[in-house]
């Protein structure tokens, strides 16, 4: 059944006013008219079946039949810091991500990334990857659509206070043979708590950016005892998240 996304505000009543996008979706692309039945989300995790009462070719108004709150969200709260990489890795890493699971997304040059955005393009490049979540929401059947932010490397540390744990994948702690940090963060996490997972750019995060971060109150992990790259390792991380908190959970 298809799943569209809507702001809060749009459910008021049993009456919802669809948006002239998915009106065209229903009517143009699925041939659809009154009748057709979908799910409408209003992002803050709640569903909602719905029925088209009337289709117009700009506006539109579906019926909720009932409603339900979303079992598909990780059970923390997860954010990830991802150090700019080059080319278009940050749209890929940020459809997956939202795949996994994530509800923020903070984009940041660290010290070693090649890549810089320009400040007057900024706004337009975090639209872009908004809608690249937002359709990875849609697809696999997300209740929430993450956030995207772009922030400094000196305010990404500012925020360590708003997370019950902050995590970064070393590559370093790897070489030394650490493999247990991770797990052991995962295995005290409960429910509701919020996490800040760090991820670096091609070639790793700079020694002293990783102590400032330490100080900071984060942890430096190892990702398995393998050198991941920089779109690989926040999948690792989500991918574990996962399994500790959903699947080995009885």
């Amino acid at each position: 059944m298809q799943r569209y996304f809507l702001t809060p505000e749009a459910f008021t009543g049993d009456a919802v006013a669809l948006p002239s996008d998915i009106v065209h979706h229903i009517g143009t692309v699925l041939r659809q008219g009154a009748g057709y039945e979908m799910v409408l989300l209003d992002g803050a995790g709640n569903e909602y079946a719905c029925v088209v009462t009337s289709l117009e070719k700009k506006s539109g108004v579906a019926k909720v039949l009932s409603s339900r709150r979303s079992e598909t969200e990780l059970p923390i709260d997860v954010t990830l810091a991802y150090a700019l990489p080059k080319g278009d890795k940050v749209e890929l890493v940020a459809q997956k991500a939202t795949e996994l699971g994530i509800h923020h997304l903070l984009l940041f040059e660290s010290s070693r990334s090649v890549a810089k955005w320009d400040a007057k393009k900024v706004p337009k490049k975090v639209e872009r990857i908004e809608k690249i979540m937002q359709e990875a929401a849609e697809q696999s059947y997300r209740a929430v659509v993450p956030t995207c932010t772009f922030l400094t490397s000196k305010q990404l540390s500012q925020q360590f206070e708003q997370y019950d744990e902050v995590i970064i994948a070393y590559e370093e702690s790897a070489k030394e043979g650490e493999q247990s940090a991770l797990a052991k963060i995962l295995n005290r996490l409960n429910p509701k708590q919020r996490l800040l997972v760090i991820t670096g750019p091609e070639g790793g995060f700079d020694s002293g950016e990783v102590t400032q971060w330490v100080e900071a109150g984060a942890t430096a992990c190892a990702f398995g005892p393998r050198i991941l790259r920089s779109e690989t390792a926040p999948l690792y991380a989500l991918s574990a998240i996962s399994y500790a908190l959903e699947l080995a959970k009885e």
